[in-house]
Formats: structure tokens, C-alpha cells, sequence
């Protein structure tokens, strides 16, 4: 499949980058269930780059775990750039990391309603550079497909972004 075949260019990219620069990632992840996770460590030599995930699927386990605020979740649900943005910085927080990847979204097939229809994930990224303050960035995206076809866009986005975020730094 080539969404698969680029998802994995896309972490194999993401991993020489990161090397070059001697940084770790990290990720939360709601939506894509641990499927960041899976991709980067499918690329041999991880482990010298990649420090883990967090898959927070539970509102509990982004609030206790990433530190997403109790009412921000309440206010703009799970599925909004404030809680992304949260948990970004949560994941950098939590690991050991200089650049970190959040997604949170409805892959469906239900759960969307007509404000956040199923395809709608907010992906954010921070970047410690190593240093304060994180920058953080976040995107709304509206993907089309099934289940496993919008996990899987969301992967991919995800992992460009991250190698964008990083490729803005110099080696």
C-alpha cells in the first residue's frame, strides 16, 4: 500500500534527521491507538532516537498522565487544538525528548457529530530544541476513508510534520 510505503520513508527520514542532530522523540497519541509508535519503531536503530509513546486514549490518561487541563478538556472536548496542544507539551514534558508529535481525533466509523464529523484530528507538535520556551504548533485536518484509512493519514501527517519541525533546526 503506498500510504504505508511512505509512512515508512517518512520515519526512516525522521530517524536520520534526528541522529544528525542527537534528539529524541516522543508521542502522545488518542486516535492512531499507538500506530506512530508502531511506525517509527519499524525502522531499525530506533531506539537510538525514539524515547516512547503515550497512548492516551482515555480523557483520564490525558489529563493525569500529559497534564491536559480538566477543563479545557471539558469545554472543547478531546478533539480540539487546545487539548493537542496539551498534550504535546505533556509528552515532551514526561520524556526525554527534543521534538514531540500529539494527535487526538474521531476516526469513527461513529463517534463524529456535525460540528467534528468523523475525520477530524487535531495533530500538534512541539519542539524543546534542547531548550525553553517549546514551540508548539497545531493543525486541524479533515481526513476522508474508513478507520484504518484515516489512522493512517493521520500517521503520515503526523510524521511530516515532526521531520519539518525538525529540519528547521540546523545539524
Amino acid at each position: 500500500m503506498a500510504e504505508e510505503t511512505e509512512i515508512h520513508r517518512l520515519a526512516g527520514e525522521l530517524g536520520e534527521e534526528l541522529q544528525k542532530r542527537r534528539w529524541h522523540a516522543t508521542a502522545a497519541e488518542s486516535c492512531t491507538g499507538g500506530a506512530i509508535a508502531a511506525a517509527i519503531t519499524s525502522v531499525p536503530g530506533a531506539s537510538n532516537w525514539f524515547e516512547g509513546s503515550l497512548v492516551s486514549y482515555a480523557n483520564r490518561v490525558k489529563r493525569d498522565m500529559l497534564a491536559v487541563s480538566e477543563e479545557d478538556l471539558e469545554v472543547f472536548g478531546a478533539v480540539s487544538e487546545e487539548v493537542a496542544r496539551q498534550m504535546a507539551s505533556g509528552a515532551l514534558a514526561m520524556m526525554d525528548a527534543n521534538v514531540a508529535v500529539a494527535v487526538s481525533g474521531i476516526a469513527g466509523p461513529d463517534g463524529g457529530t456535525e460540528e467534528k464529523p468523523v475525520g477530524t484530528v487535531w495533530i500538534s507538535w512541539a519542539d524543546s530544541a534542547g531548550q525553553e520556551p517549546v514551540t508548539i504548533d497545531a493543525r486541524c485536518f479533515h481526513f476522508d476513508g474508513d478507520r484504518a484509512a484515516i489512522q493512517r493519514q493521520t500517521v503520515a501527517e503526523a510524521l511530516k510534520g515532526m521531520l519539518a519541525l525538525v529540519r528547521a533546526h540546523p545539524e
